[in-house]
C-alpha cells in the first residue's frame, strides 16, 4: 500500500511533510516518481493529468485537495470504481467566509465607486447610498458547507440573506429557494450575488447574460466557485450596460488568467488569483489518514462524493 501525491498547482512537499510527520511508516510518493503503479492505493490529487489515475490498477480512493471535485471528472478516463472523498477544512471554510465578507462589505459601502472617485480626484460624499444592511439583499448560489458558512456570517451582520440550492433546505436566518423557479425568485431580490456552487454539467455557464438580466439593475457579482460557472464574454457587456455595477472574480476558465485578458484592466472588475480560500495540509492530512484507516477497517468513508451528482 502506498499513497501518491499529484498536486499540479500546489506544493506537494507540504503534503509530504505533513503525512510523514503524522505517520512516518507511510509509503508516500510524489508524481511522477511513482515506482510500481500497482503499489498505489490512495491518491491525494489536485488537477491530475488526464489518464494518470486510470494507470493505477489498485487505486481505491482519491482525496481531492480542494473544495471541489470537478477537476477530477474532466478526465474522460477517470476510473468509475474509485471512491472520491472531498476534504472539509475549517481553515478553508474560514478563508472563504472572510473573502465573501470582505467583498460583500466593499459593495455594501459602495467602495468601487469611492475608489474611482479617488482616481479621478473627485470629492463627493453623496456617492455612498444610504442603505442599511437589513435592506441589502444578498443572494448565495450554493448552500453547501461554504455557502452556509458565508450565509450565517452575513446574517450575523444583519444582511437580508437568501440562498439557492438544487434540493430544498431550511436554514435559520436564510431565506431558502430551490429548483429553477426558485432561482428566478432569488435573483430578483439579490443586489449582491455570490456564487459558491459546485461545478457540474447543470451549473456550467450558469452566470450568463440571461441570469444577469434577472438581477436588480446595478447588482454586484462575486464568483469564488469555479471559472466554468461564468460565460466570460457575457460579463463585460453586462457591466457596460449598467446591468451589473461591478464584479469580483477569484476563478476563471483559464488559469492563470492570460496577461492580455480584458478582465485585468476593466475598472469594474476585481481580479484575485484563485486564493479566496486555501486548503491547509495541517488539518486536512488528519482527515485523510482517518479515512485511510476507515477504508482498511471496511468502514464508511467521511465526505464521500456522489459521483453521479458531482459533489
Amino acid at each position: 500500500m502506498a499513497v501518491l501525491i499529484i498536486a499540479s498547482h500546489d506544493r506537494p512537499d507540504w503534503w509530504l511533510r505533513e503525512l510523514e510527520q503524522r505517520d512516518p511508516a507511510l509509503d508516500v510518493r510524489i508524481w511522477p516518481d511513482i515506482g510500481d503503479p500497482a503499489d498505489i492505493t490512495y491518491v491525494l490529487a489536485w488537477k491530475p493529468p488526464p489518464g494518470a489515475l486510470a494507470s493505477l490498477p489498485n487505486l481505491a480512493i482519491v482525496f481531492s485537495l480542494g473544495a471541489g471535485v470537478d477537476h477530477l471528472f474532466t478526465d474522460p478516463d477517470f476510473p468509475a470504481h474509485v471512491a472520491v472523498v472531498r476534504v472539509v477544512d475549517p481553515y478553508l471554510t474560514a478563508g472563504m467566509r472572510e473573502y465573501v465578507l470582505l467583498h460583500t462589505l466593499r459593495y455594501h459601502k459602495n467602495q468601487p465607486a469611492l475608489d474611482q472617485q479617488q482616481r479621478d480626484h473627485v470629492w463627493d460624499d453623496r456617492a455612498r447610498e444610504l442603505r442599511r444592511a437589513d435592506e441589502q439583499g444578498v443572494g448565495i448560489l450554493g448552500l453547501g458547507e461554504l455557502g452556509q458558512a458565508c450565509g450565517n456570517a452575513l446574517v450575523g451582520l444583519n444582511f437580508d440573506v437568501a440562498g439557492w440550492s438544487r434540493s430544498p433546505k431550511d436554514l435559520p436566518g436564510i431565506t431558502c429557494f430551490d429548483g429553477r423557479g426558485g432561482l428566478d425568485a432569488l435573483l430578483g431580490r439579490s443586489r449582491i450575488l455570490i456564487c459558491l456552487l459546485p461545478l457540474t454539467p447543470e451549473t456550467d455557464g450558469i452566470l450568463n447574460a440571461n441570469l444577469f438580466s434577472k438581477l436588480p439593475k446595478g447588482a454586484f457579482l462575486i464568483n469564488a466557485a469555479r471559472g466554468g460557472h461564468m460565460v466570460e464574454e457575457d460579463l463585460i457587456p453586462a457591466l457596460e450596460s449598467g446591468r451589473l455595477a461591478h464584479a469580483t472574480l477569484d476563478v476563471f476558465r483559464e488559469e492563470p488568467l492570460p496577461g492580455d485578458h480584458p478582465f485585468w484592466d476593466h475598472s469594474q472588475i476585481t481580479v484575485t488569483p484563485h486564493n479566496a480560500a486555501i486548503t491547509d495540509p495541517r488539518s486536512v492530512v488528519i482527515q485523510i489518514l482517518e479515512d485511510i484507516g476507515r477504508h482498511q477497517r471496511g468502514e464508511a468513508l467521511s465526505n464521500q462524493v456522489d459521483t453521479g451528482l458531482g459533489y
